[in-house]
């Protein structure tokens, strides 16, 4: 959504934020409130308007016409013109009366009026001259026939107003990145617009600043740069005007942007999981030498915003050679979401090496970075021969003979040899071919060894296969040639067994003879050949080494192999280069020659015989000699080369034997010496054809230790011609003494290649990047350079953390651990060990001890600490390491500083004793637990529980709790949230305990159990309480006592809180299931009776949930049984589900269809709980006969003491009641057979055990009589008495009592306090109206208690309309009206409305149980207005047919209605208009019974319905809601409240009276007691309105309250009052009513209390004691009863609230009384006083 900012409000600010918009994406034309301060948004939807209506045509009237006519670009003191045009598109001539614009500026010269024809339009010039630079505005008005409109007539001003969003919403950026977006930004005014931008970091707008013609628009770059993961909203100020006035005009774009951090994670492929890993790791495994392996990987961006990234390897040391890890991505892009695929190539360069590396993955603006570990394995070749020695037998002189060997590669990388012999093979009596090439991985090649020899000697040569990256295995070649003159012995291979053995230092050829080889030694001699070629002894010499002596020229044995260090042939020099450079190209001779030097170190005489090859350019002269012992001779080697330009190599052989051995039976095989020349010969101006080869490796790299090291290289001939090599030592000489090339020079043929070894011992002086070998390639100035890197470096091993490591503070006896990392920083592989002081040993570990670092490995470590004591630990640990290939380097030592600190930890439940509340019975409830670990250490502990019912013996069962976990750790200042499930298995109160132990590194306990909390339950069943029942219909005036008995609820009540039976809990009835027969609860529901179709019987019970739980109940009833009672019987709902603390109403009825007695069985059903019978009983009765119900055969008397067995009438002995209901619709009398009770009293001594005060009576239909009786015990034990009760014309019913007798006294005052509160006990729950009920009474039932006799107390209660719009009459029955008394008696509420009662008991004065029942009787007004009216109606008819006369026309009689007085009248035959007439049928069930009478006479049936239509019944009066009060109190003798009740009777203020004193004599200061309270009535309330009246006057006199603030405050003084003639003694005064008013006057405006009472208090003390003994008590109470009622109804009403803290007055010491006065509490009323009754005291202050 874009916006026009003009110039008069765009210097206004807008404040928006971006909750307004929802973070909407740019762009979005959602529509949005936007947020202005200070400016008119209508102005600017206007000014839009009139934009665009301005050049829109309106239709109006049949007229076409411009809206308005609008001049922009306009000057002062200049005329503009525009003309309106008026189009007639009517089908009627339009006249129009114009009315020209009221102002001077517009002017329009038409006439008055106009017409305008259909189709034709009427032109008018307007004319615009304005005065000066101002916005004019005025109209032209038109009046037609159908109506006006007018034409608006506007001049503007030319502004600035620019067009642009009201916000911008940046994409997601990362931090440290960038992100940018695009908003339009358009000139919509006519005039020339320079805009500047005032952007805000980290938001940057461009261009920042241009200019903008009219109409014109351009694109705003903003670009957001976010340096934090934040949410940035920032206003960018757009400034603009003409160039000169940036500042003049301004407005502003909310720019919008969310930073994230970035986040990258690798994940390798190559894992089978695939899941991200922190450490990502790459092992390429083993990978041949010359081969390289590529594996993958994922870069995956999982944050929300596009990551930018780096990835490199980083090594601490600086590479030797070239990389041989390489990454093909270096950096990169990754949206979110989504994953770059990257490879690394592993190519590995020395072999038996493992090679680790580090890459760093870098996000730009991540929080860390990412390491991803490369390891690779370099395997070389693994070459082995067939066969170690090659045995030609014995060969004729000229012969040859040829043989195989295979050379096989065990390995998966590529093989390259080449046999140590000389390559044309002319120059040596053996020959292999092929002398050279590569062996495919695991692959064989088959070579073929000849022998040709020339002279008839023992032959044997020891040939090196040189392997590349691995060391040579040896050949051994022997051959013996004879001729017809010589034959020499044969050489085996068993005689070169002995070579193998170490010789002695003088060794003597004649030491072969020594010994004779068995035939067994003989077999094996090749198996030892074998096993000595693969594995060298310890003795030995390396084989490297072995074939670096003898190309030097130095034979030790023919074997080679001894390891002593003086030699016993040399040959020097061992190699020869020819450079023959003629001095002309004319010269004839090409020959050369250089000497040899033979030595022969051994005691015998040798024969040296060299190999001569024909056609060979070189040649040794002589070709052979003897050399004495010790001696050494010399030999020319000649090189004459049969043409130039040529380039020869060859490997000259010489064999020195003992002449003298040829024929031993043993013979010992001779010496092998070699001579390697090379020669070239080229003409002047000739040069050497140029070389094509490489070398492999170029560089190598040698140990950095300083011990004597070999590696190989190869120099391969890629060319067509030969080409020889030289080692070119002129260059560095120093470092050629220090490096050896074997061979150093030689001819390689073409497609050929040459295995170099060199040999070298690196040393700390080389150079570290390492130094360059040069070789001379065909003896000219091409040079092929080898790099080697040979330089000692010490091991170093770096430690994490500077060497220190700090554990957090640990547990005592229990284990932290740390990761600590070492580093290995040198370019050795290290063999580490961690060596653990002994004392420190019990308390750190290291796992692991010992290891091996690969170059630039890091490894980490675990350590464990454990502390046994509370200290701070300071160990030094060792780390020892040397290099792996050298045991015997000295050794290298760092120490690790360990620091740890031990405490006690230990933790705690947030809550120690957890209350559950109420759990079912088989089933499971959550708990959780807190955990906290306060301690300044992580603790490891096991949890325990122990379980124990409280209620009940502990028996054998499983743990009702179970935890989530028994072992955990908890590192410090944490919580742990224990979560655990109860699932109890039987009903008890239950008490668990969770205690722990802490734990050792070992895992064992290491403390005692320790109690963590304590868990307790309440393990019930689900059960139901009935704690509420009203009645309706035919039973609607029964008490709640009589129907609580009805429904036998204390029973019920009684079972739905027992336990259930095992069967009830098996048998799991559905809802709609048949009642079962496995419960033994049978109760009886009985609903009375009633006449014969008389109303239904209605009980409504409300069912209570007290459990925590919910609870799902039904009633099952027998779906087979079809009977009449289902029915008659009626129970809504069946069933349901009540919430705990959930009340639920459920009706129960019976219709009375069918005269007798009916019975129904029903089942109460509480899913997983309890299951009761319920037996529902009905009674109909005939309508004209009588029937007295009673509910119960049986009675129970309230327990009585046997101390008070006296005269029956003492009032010690209480009135105990029995209550008789008349169910009929007839009168009942009744007699209590008092024979029975004569006879009880005979057979108890005479006592007077049972009496009745009323044994006969009668009792009206519907009412209920009650039978006093005195029940006066002589023993103390059950008494069981059966009286019949005899009925009028009816059944005589036995019933029985029972009663008890107590020997101590208190236990029957408690009996008789407490069985007249059994049905209030169920009801004291928040008591809720029923269902459709229209008024509330606050209390069903009020308890006096315990009170003395003749006294009066007094309760609160409140009668609230529930109604909104109907209003209530309430008339309270008058017939107790000597015991209670209630005002008022009647009236009116209003809808909502609340009224308060005074509840006024007063005791007689006999000891009395009193159970009385308070009926309220309430009328709808509407219903009470109509039944009035109907009744005015009725009677007014009925008067004018008594006073008119009748007409006896038939027509005329017809349509006077008929007046019925009676409201049931079976017959209608009074008075003359309807004698004639037969008695009607009644009319309350239809027409169904009249159709049974007239079945045969349609015409008769018609005729009834006539006269039903004519009969007018007398109108009945609506039928009275009845409201139940049940009033219950035990009155006793003073003397027995004294004793009995001492503390209850210090709390009563009143006074007594004497019943068998004297009247007092009247006097001038006391009135006399004998005066009735009704004779002061009309003073007393006269008094009481006027006291009341000047109290709200003076509370409301503004000058009088600022009086009582200005007066100071004193004590307020309580006077006593005198006492009269009558009282026995005195008691003191009330308080002053001060207080009282006051705190009434409190509640209306702010008054000073203390203040009022003390101006109240200043009267004079004779005044105010006349006054108080002036004034009558019932005034007293008169008063304090009004102010008390006054509270109590603001109270309800909100205005006044009764838990403020309280104002106190404290008594003077003179004036306080003995008694103390308080408030008696019972439930649900509020008691305002207790006195005697007749007496004139007040009533107490504190009431």
């Amino acid at each position: 959504m874009s916006r026009k900012v003009n110039e008069s409000d765009c210097s206004l600010p807008q404040r928006m934020l971006a909750e307004d918009r929802g973070l909407e994406p740019f762009g979005s034309t959602t529509p949005r409130k936007l947020s202005t301060i200070g400016r008119d948004v209508k102005s600017q939807q206007g000014w839009r308007s009139r934009q665009q209506t301005s050049s829109q045509r309106i239709s109006c009237y049949g007229l076409e016409m411009k809206s308005e006519l609008v001049w922009e670009r306009w000057e002062p003191q200049r005329e503009f013109t525009k003309t309106l045009v008026l189009k007639n598109v009517h089908s009627k001539l339009q006249k129009l009366i114009v009315r020209p614009p009221a102002s001077k500026v517009f002017n329009t010269l038409i006439p008055r009026s106009i017409l305008i024809s259909p189709g034709t339009s009427f032109s008018m010039q307007v004319t615009f001259k304005p005065q000066q630079k101002c916005e004019y505005e005025d109209n032209i008005e038109f009046q037609g026939k159908d109506g006006s409109f007018s034409v608006s007539l506007r001049a503007t001003i030319p502004c600035y107003a620019l067009e642009m969003p009201d916000s911008v919403l940046l994409p997601l950026c990362a931090v440290q990145n960038s992100t940018q977006a695009s908003f339009l930004l358009r000139n919509v005014s006519k005039l020339q617009t320079y805009f500047q931008w005032e952007g805000m970091a980290p938001f940057h707008l461009s261009p920042e600043r241009g200019l903008l013609g009219p109409n014109q628009e351009c694109y705003i770059t903003v670009v957001f740069q976010a340096l934090e993961a934040l949410v940035y909203q920032e206003h960018a100020t757009c400034r603009f005007g003409e160039e000169s006035e940036t500042a003049q005009s301004s407005c502003t774009v909310l720019l919008q942007g969310v930073a994230s951090y970035p986040y990258l994670l690798l994940r390798n492929l190559s894992s089978k999981d695939e899941k991200p890993q922190c450490d990502a790791v790459l092992d390429f495994g083993s990978v041949a030498i010359g081969q390289n392996s590529q594996k993958f990987f994922h870069i995956f961006n999982p944050s929300p915003v596009t990551a930018s990234f780096s990835f490199s390897l980083q090594s601490d040391s600086v590479p030797l050679l070239e990389l041989e890890f390489s990454c093909d991505v270096s950096r990169g892009t990754v949206l979110p979401g989504e994953s770059l695929q990257a490879s690394v190539t592993f190519t590995p360069a020395v072999v038996e090496t493992i090679s680790v590396e580090y890459f760093h993955l870098k996000c730009s603006g991540a929080l860390g970075e990412t390491r991803l570990k490369v390891i690779g394995r370099c395997e070389g070749p693994k070459v082995s021969l067939s066969s170690s020695v090659v045995d030609f037998g014995f060969v004729k002189e000229g012969g040859t003979v040829e043989q195989t060997v295979e050379i096989v590669n065990s390995s998966p990388a590529e093989a390259v040899y080449q046999m140590d012999l000389d390559g044309g093979g002319r120059h040596s009596v053996f020959s292999i071919q092929p002398a050279s090439g590569a062996i495919r991985p695991n692959g064989k090649v088959i070579l073929r060894a000849v022998y040709r020899p020339t002279h008839p000697i023992i032959h044997h040569r020891r040939v090196a296969c040189l392997i590349l990256h691995r060391e040579p295995v040896f050949l051994d070649l022997i051959g013996t040639c004879h001729s017809k003159l010589q034959q020499p012995t044969v050489l085996k291979a068993e005689h070169l067994l002995r070579c193998y053995q170490r010789p002695d230092s003088q060794h003597s050829p004649g030491g072969m003879r020594q010994g004779h080889a068995s035939g067994s030694e003989q077999t094996s001699v090749l198996c030892l050949l074998e096993e000595r070629a693969d594995s060298a002894l310890d003795w030995s010499i390396s084989p490297m080494q072995q074939y670096v002596q003898a190309t030097q020229g130095c034979i030790d044995a023919v074997s080679s192999a001894s390891a002593s260090s003086t030699s016993h042939m040399t040959v020097a020099p061992s190699e020869l280069v020819f450079h023959h450079k003629p001095s002309s190209s004319s010269s004839v001779s090409f020959a050369s020659s250089q000497s040899v030097a033979i030595t022969n170190y051994t005691g015998e005489k040798l024969s040296l015989l060299w190999t001569a090859a024909p056609n060979s350019p070189f040649s040794v002269s002589p070709p052979s000699c003897d050399l004495a012992p010790l001696k050494s001779t010399s030999f020319r080697v000649n090189y004459d080369p049969k043409q130039p330009s040529a380039l020869h190599g060859a490997q000259l052989e010489c064999f020195a034997y003992n002449k003298d051995q040829l024929d031993d039976r043993y013979p010992r095989p001779p010496w092998c010496l070699t001579v390697r020349v090379v020669g070239h010969y080229f003409l002047p101006g000739q040069e050497p054809p140029t070389p094509c080869c490489v070398l492999k490796p170029p560089g190598l790299v040698f140990p950095a230790l300083g011990v004597l090291s070999y590696r190989t290289t190869v120099i391969q001939n890629r060319g067509d011609l030969p080409l020889t090599f030289c080692l070119d030592g002129g260059s560095e000489p120093a470092l050629a003494e220090a490096v050896s090339v074997v061979p150093s020079c030689g001819l390689i043929p073409p497609g050929c290649h040459q295995i170099l070894t060199v040999r070298t011992t690196p040393s700390e002086e080389s150079p570290r990047q390492g130094f360059s070998v040069s070789f001379r390639l065909n003896g000219n100035k091409i040079t092929k350079e080898l790099k080697v890197v040979s330089v000692v470096e010490s091991v170093s091993v770096a430690l994490e953390g500077d060497g220190s490591l700090y554990f957090p503070p640990t547990a005592v006896c229990s284990q932290s651990q740390r990761s600590h990392r070492i580093q290995n920083q040198s370019h050795l592989p290290l063999r580490f060990q961690w060596n653990i002081p002994e004392d420190d040993q019990g308390f750190i570990s290291v796992e692991p001890e010992a290891g091996v670092l690969q170059p630039n490995e890091n490894s980490g470590q675990v350590w464990s600490f454990s502390p046994s004591e509370e200290k701070t630990y300071n160990l030094r640990p060792t780390l020892t390491f040397w290099p792996v290939h050298t045991p015997g380097f000295s050794e290298s030592q760092q120490r690790l500083k360990v620091v740890g600190i031990g405490f006690k930890g230990f933790i705690e439940a947030e809550k120690s004793l957890l209350d559950v509340g109420e759990i079912l019975v088989g089933s499971c409830k959550p708990l959780e637990v807190l955990l906290v670990n306060k301690s300044p250490c992580s603790v490891t502990f096991s949890l325990s529980v122990q379980q124990s019912p409280v209620d009940e013996d502990p028996e054998t069962e499983s743990s009702g709790i179970q935890l989530q976990f028994e072992r955990a750790t908890m590192t410090s200042q944490s919580t742990l949230l224990l979560r655990s499930t109860i699932r109890p298995q039987r009903q008890a109160q239950y008490l668990w305990t969770i205690s722990y132990q802490t734990l050792n590194a070992n895992g064992s306990a290491s403390s005692p159990p320790q109690v963590l909390c304590e868990v307790q339950a309440t393990v019930v069943y689900p059960t139901l309480m009935v704690i509420d029942v009203c009645t309706g219909g035919s039973v609607g005036k029964l008490s709640k006592v009589h129907l609580w008995k009805l429904f036998s609820l204390d029973r019920l009540n009684m079972h739905l809180r027992s336990s259930p039976t095992p069967a009830e809990l098996t048998h799991r009835g559905g809802r709609k299931q048949s009642p079962s027969v496995f419960t033994d609860s049978k109760l009886n529901f009985d609903f009375s009776a009633a006449p014969l179709h008389s109303d239904p019987s209605v009980f409504v019970l409300i069912f209570h949930n007290p459990c925590s739980n919910p609870v799902e109940w039904a009633f099952l009833i027998n779906q087979l049984e079809d009977g009449e009672e289902k029915e008659l019987f009626g129970i809504s709902p069946r069933s349901g589900t009540l919430l705990p603390g959930q009340q639920r109403a459920v009706y129960f009825s019976y219709s009375h269809h069918f005269v007798g007695p009916k019975q129904y069985p029903v089942v109460l059903k509480l899913a997983q709980g309890r299951e009761i019978l319920l037996n529902l009983k009905a009674m109909t009765v005939e309508k004209d006969s009588s029937y007295l119900h009673f509910p119960s055969k049986r009675h129970v008397f309230t327990s009585v003491s046997i101390a008070d067995s006296t005269s029956p009438r003492q009032p010690s002995f209480a009135l105990q009641v029995y209550e008789l209901h008349n169910a009929g619709a007839r009168p009942v009398h009744y007699q209590v057979d008092a024979s029975v009770l004569s006879r009880l009293q005979t057979d108890n001594f005479n006592h007077p055990l049972l009496r009745c005060l009323n044994p006969k009576g009668t009792v009206l239909p519907g009412q209920t009589a009650v039978l006093e009786w005195i029940f006066s015990p002589l023993e103390a034990k059950l008494y069981q008495m059966d009286v019949p009760i005899h009925v009028e014309n009816g059944d005589t019913a036995v019933v029985r009592f029972e009663g008890c007798g107590l020997r101590a006294p208190e236990l029957s005052y408690k009996n008789l306090s407490s069985s007249s509160e059994s049905v209030a006990s169920e009801q004291s729950l928040l008591k809720r109206p029923f269902p459709g009920q229209l008024v509330f009474l606050s209390e069903d039932n009020v308890s006096f208690g315990d009170i003395p006799v003749c006294s009066r107390s007094s309760r609160l209660l409140f009668l609230i309309n529930l109604s909104h719009s109907n209003t209530l009459h309430f008339t309270w029955n008058k017939s107790h009206q000597q015991l209670v008394q209630i005002k008022p008696d009647e009236g009116t509420l209003s809808p909502g409305e609340t009224v308060l009662f005074v509840l006024t008991f007063i005791s007689s004065e006999h000891p009395t149980c009193y159970q009385l029942d308070v009926f309220c009787q309430i009328l709808q007004e509407d219903e009470l207005v109509q039944y009035k009216n109907a009744l005015q109606r009725w009677e007014k008819e009925k008067e004018r047919q008594q006073t008119e006369f009748i007409i006896t026309d038939k027509k005329l009689l017809k349509t006077q209605p008929i007046l019925e007085e009676d409201e049931h009248v079976p017959s209608v035959r009074q008075g003359p208009p309807i004698r004639k007439y037969k008695t009607l049928p009644p009319i309350y069930d239809g027409t169904e019974l009249v159709s049974t009478l007239f079945t045969k006479s349609t015409r008769a049936e018609r005729r009834v319905q006539r006269e039903a239509a004519r009969l007018w019944k007398r109108p009945e009066p609506p039928q009275p809601f009845v409201l139940q009060l049940w009033v219950t109190a035990h009155s006793h003798s003073l003397p027995d409240y004294l004793s009995h009740f001492p503390k209850q009777f210090q709390k009563l203020h009143r006074y007594l009276q004497s019943l068998n004193s004297e009247k007092p004599k009247p006097s001038n200061l006391d009135r006399p007691a004998a005066v009735s309270s009704s004779t002061l009535c009309p003073e007393k309330h006269i008094v009481g309105d006027i006291l009341t009246s000047l109290l709200w006057c003076a509370i409301d006199d503004p000058v009088f309250m600022e009086l009582l603030n200005a007066t100071p405050c004193k004590p307020i003084v309580y006077m006593a009052q005198q006492p009269g003639p009558s009282s026995p003694s005195s008691k003191p005064a009330p308080s002053s009513p001060s207080q009282r008013v006051a705190e009434r006057g409190k509640q209306r405006r702010p008054v000073d209390t203390e203040a009022t009472a003390e101006s109240l208090e200043k009267l004079p003390q004779t005044e105010t004691r006349r006054r108080a003994t002036d004034l009558p008590g019932d005034t007293y109470e008169h008063f304090l009863l009004g102010i008390t009622q006054s509270l109590m109804m603001e109270a309800v009403r909100g205005e006044l609230v009764l838990t403020a803290h309280p104002h106190t007055n404290i008594l003077p010491s003179s004036h306080r009384s003995t008694p103390k006065s308080s408030d008696r509490e019972e439930s649900g009323s509020l008691e305002v006083g207790q006195e005697p009754a007749g007496t004139d005291v007040p009533l107490s202050s504190s009431q």
